[in-house]
């Protein structure tokens, strides 16, 4: 390792006592994220992974007393401070998604089903995440509270990201005045469904749609849209409506910042011969352009099918029994690692789990995760720049993410 890494991780805060150290904190989490690269899903896991691969280890840190035993990593990274790993997981991200095209930002939740803990009284760990749908990454996330809901931890994950010009998704959950007020102040957008957590305003913009319809749209902007998709056995007929709003009419607005426009949509689902059909409302700060909010609305399952579905399926998230201290939430930022490099790794095409496969027999492939996509991303295009030292530089910005202290990412030497 030259000098710069040496400095960039020479004043971490080690949660242990220095007598109790054979094995260095930034070697402690080197293995676990190159373990998670691999598919490791537990402490254990991470433990025989280093065993097999510690020549390999050893070609970027020295591991002097070779590999901790699981009961040391996990007693380890359970003792780290999540809000340090919060700050590192965003200042990250931002490296490596630096291009300013306009996001849509899929906000929503997830509870890691196993993570709680009877002994000790404590729930199952959830986390709210934001989903970048341009670029396929896990931008940032925030843990829910034990004793509130995603109500509280929404406003406080949008407040840690750079959102302005983007457009944020949210389920009925975020249906709140505070949350449109955040998004508003931050100078973005936001297209967020409405359902019976609000009530009144829910049955007026119901209402309100049933009026302008009866009047044929004559008195009031709107733009119409119509999207057939076929796939999986099944053709789904998406209708959208968008109007303007006429806060005269709507009259449960008061209090709400930055609604421009409601949106309807119907949806008819045919399964053989089944059909199905639903009808959704949205709020929303866009302005009337009916193909757009389709677009956006469409885009926020990317949060669930791409991420949720993803830390189930393939990372075995809700079969994980992780939960010592702050055990469960640090394992699952390693995942979001993971899954955020795994995804713009363009070097195979392969599915998420058969690259997880590979890296796990292929030394070449696994080191190609820490700097393709951060070399490009990053623009290091000096000559000066080997395969070693590109990789060098990716491990630099990788452990970043989980050092627990705001790390300043030093120029590369």
């Amino acid at each position: 390792m030259n000098n710069t890494f040496i400095t960039h991780f020479s004043d971490i805060e080690d949660p242990r006592i220095d007598r109790c150290k054979r094995h260095q904190l930034i070697d402690i989490l080197f293995l676990s994220v190159s373990a998670v690269l691999t598919g490791a899903e537990g402490w254990e896991d991470i433990e025989q992974f280093g065993r097999i691969k510690l020549d390999w280890l050893r070609k970027y840190l020295p591991f002097e007393n070779g590999i901790p035993k699981h009961d040391t990593i996990a007693r380890v990274l359970s003792r780290l401070e999540p809000q340090a790993i919060q700050a590192c997981f965003i200042k990250w991200v931002r490296d490596i998604a630096q291009d300013s095209q306009v996001d849509v930002i899929a906000v929503d939740g997830k509870t890691a089903r196993r993570s709680f803990s009877t002994k000790e009284r404590n729930n199952a760990l959830h986390m709210v995440s934001a989903w970048s749908c341009a670029h396929g990454l896990v931008i940032g996330q925030q843990k829910v509270d034990g004793k509130s809901n995603e109500i509280t931890a929404i406003p406080a994950l949008l407040e840690l990201l750079d959102i302005e010009g983007g457009c944020i998704t949210l389920d009925a959950m975020g249906c709140q005045k505070e949350i449109t007020k955040t998004i508003t102040v931050k100078k973005a957008d936001f297209v967020i469904a409405l359902k019976g957590n609000q009530g009144g305003l829910h049955e007026e913009v119901k209402a309100y749609f049933h009026k302008v319809l009866r009047e044929k749209c004559a008195h009031t902007g709107h733009d119409t849209d119509e999207q057939i998709n076929t796939g999986h056995g099944r053709i789904e007929v998406r209708k959208c409506l968008q109007l303007e709003v006429d806060d005269t009419w709507i009259t449960k607005l008061k209090g709400w910042q930055g609604i421009k426009t409601v949106i309807e949509i119907q949806s008819e689902r045919h399964v053989g011969e089944k059909v199905t059909t639903e009808t959704r409302y949205y709020i929303s700060s866009l302005a009337v352009n009916a193909e757009r909010a389709s677009q956006v609305i469409r885009q926020h399952w990317a949060v669930e099918n791409s991420l949720h579905w993803t830390l189930d399926m393939t990372f075995r998230e809700d079969e994980s029994r992780i939960r010592r201290g702050n055990g469960a939430q640090v394992m699952n930022a390693l995942r979001k690692v993971a899954l955020n490099i795994v995804r713009n790794n363009t070097t195979r095409k392969a599915s998420m789990k058969q690259k997880l496969k590979q890296a796990s027999l292929d030394d070449q492939f696994r080191a190609n995760y820490y700097w393709v996509r951060i070399y490009n991303a990053l623009a290091l295009d000096h000559p000066a720049f080997s395969h070693t030292n590109m990789l060098e530089a990716g491990i630099n910005v990788l452990i970043s993410l989980m050092v627990p202290v705001f790390i300043i990412k030093c120029p590369l030497s």
